[in-house]
């Protein structure tokens, strides 16, 4: 017998201009899936010319951060001068480590013509002994990215591996994201191997293990198996999951950590600015929340 998949539902938050984001994790029945601690949801969001998203510059630490989007750029800057323009299909992914500061904005040419842009942000802990490692930015195209195909079934394998398929991106543990379209009444076996699993429905709708999940919706599953996912329209999911995570986490703010110890530090250090600055984008800042 499989474990019973549960729904969420995430919490809608609007950040003005209409552009609103879903968090799906962490939830109170949920506050991890494997080494996944946060997920949102953003947009569609759509942005008239001169128009489009400023996230100022702010501090992670213990943490990888994967941007995925489905429509839409946005442009990367970070402390270690790194900088690049995502777009559908490739991956972003940032690895905090001990301490990076990046900023996310509308590069100059899509905010000139105006754009959607709508895709998921996510976040990995980092295993506690990986937890202070020297920060890291990679970018990969979407020819770097396997692809797999099965009857009514094409994947993207973001990071981790699945299906005996491994992504380039350099991860810490156990894990697995993926981004499936799926033909209407396609059914497709989750990864095994992974003890723990996620279903985002990005578009569509889909059973699993009795579970109706619609647009907007997740399901998480734990346990040595996993009942299959069914398409009941042509639909598009994001699936992710791994191995459990070695221990809690606190998250505040931009901030993981094991202890609040570590957190407290973080926080002195943000407010006293020891923070790297982000090349190219040194004059604005997101304070310290209160």
């Amino acid at each position: 017998m499989h474990a019973a998949p549960m729904l969420i539902e995430g919490k809608l938050h609007d950040l003005g201009d209409g552009f609103t984001v879903r968090r799906l994790l962490p939830q109170l029945q949920a506050r991890h899936v494997g080494p996944f601690v946060f997920f949102d949801h953003m947009g569609p969001a759509h942005f008239a010319p001169g128009k489009g998203m400023d996230v100022r510059p702010h501090p992670h630490i213990g943490l990888a951060t994967v941007t995925w989007l489905f429509d839409g750029a946005i442009r990367h800057r970070d402390s270690l001068g790194s900088q690049a323009d995502i777009r559908p299909g490739e991956v972003n992914w940032m690895t905090a480590g001990r301490g990076i500061v990046h900023s996310e904005r509308t590069p100059p040419q899509s905010r000139q013509v105006g754009q959607t842009l709508h895709g998921v942000q996510i976040w990995v802990a980092l295993p506690q002994a990986d937890a202070e490692i020297a920060p890291a930015f990679h970018h990969y195209r979407r020819e770097a990215l396997p692809t797999i195909r099965l009857p009514g079934v094409e994947a993207v394998l973001i990071a981790g591996d699945a299906w005996g398929q491994q992504a380039p991106v350099p991860v810490f543990g156990p894990m697995f994201l993926l981004d499936v379209q799926l033909a209407a009444g396609a059914e497709l076996a989750l990864p095994q191997h992974h003890h723990e699993r996620g279903v985002f429905v990005v578009d569509g709708a889909v059973g699993w293990g009795g579970l109706e999940v619609a647009a907007t919706q997740m399901a998480v599953q734990a346990g040595p198996s996993a009942p299959s996912l069914w398409a009941r329209e042509a639909s598009r999911v994001m699936l992710f999951g791994g191995a459990p995570l070695d221990g809690e986490r606190q998250l505040w703010w931009n901030f993981v950590a094991s202890s609040s110890g570590r957190i407290e530090q973080a926080k002195a250090d943000w407010k006293a600015q020891r923070f790297a600055k982000v090349p190219g984008d040194e004059d604005e800042f997101i304070p310290l929340p209160a």
